[in-house]
């Protein structure tokens, strides 16, 4: 049990005296959790709902449900409403630290802007980040929603709103649920077409930014965009 552990490995008393970033993902649950079972520590509770996301990874968490956690052995409706206030608690000082990114200087920029809104969408989302004429980020606004594999985005529909915001510019911007940034065929013919589309609208598109877990990719950088 906790208790038995020597004072400066508890949980608790470790971050007291370390801070937060010294604990290990189950040290930082078993915080949350509070206490465990008869049959097993904090700690081991803690490790058991990290086995049930080990396959599609941490960040699945945010889209489980209270039921769905209160369903492992020894987390309750307590436990779980305070895991998921925790995870939504990260999900908004995310974006909030995100939206101090005013103007987009390169791919880095608009990858770090759009992470917090998408990386942990389980549809693929298409979306667009606006820019002006400076390149002041104007908006992010979602396009279209697919299945798990694909968006079907129409030009019409992009640049219809860019002119709304009107947006000088934009970059394309969509994410990837496999957490693999590296673009279909699919992905590279939206691209093309829709950077045609820009150059007749005078509306330029500068870069389509791809995005996985926790990484993305720049087409731009990578030279598919002309």
């Amino acid at each position: 049990m906790v208790r038995d552990l020597p004072r400066d490995e508890r949980p608790r008393e470790k971050l007291i005296a370390y801070g937060a970033d010294a604990l290990s993902n189950a040290e930082l649950l078993a915080v949350l959790l509070h206490t465990g079972t008869r049959e097993q520590s904090v700690l081991h509770l803690a490790e058991s709902v990290l086995g049930k996301f080990k396959e599609r990874g941490i960040a699945s968490i945010v889209h489980t449900s209270v039921a769905d956690l209160a369903g492992i052995h020894g987390i309750g409706p307590s436990k779980a409403a305070s895991i998921l206030a925790a995870v939504e608690l990260g999900r908004r000082l995310a974006k909030k630290a995100a939206e101090k990114v005013q103007i987009v200087h390169g791919p880095e920029d608009a990858a770090h802007y759009v992470m917090p809104h998408l990386r942990y969408e389980q549809k693929e989302h298409f979306a667009v980040l606006l820019l002006n004429t400076k390149n002041h980020i104007l908006g992010l606004r979602d396009v279209s929603i697919g299945s798990l594999s694909a968006s079907v985005v129409h030009p019409r529909e992009v640049f219809a709103m860019a002119i709304r915001y009107a947006a000088a510019s934009m970059i394309l911007v969509h994410n990837h649920p496999s957490g693999d940034p590296n673009p279909s065929r699919e992905d590279l013919a939206i691209t093309d077409r829709l950077v045609k589309a820009g150059r007749i609208l005078d509306i330029p598109v500068l870069d389509h930014i791809i995005l996985g877990d926790n990484r993305f990719l720049s087409l731009k950088e990578k030279g598919m965009i002309s």
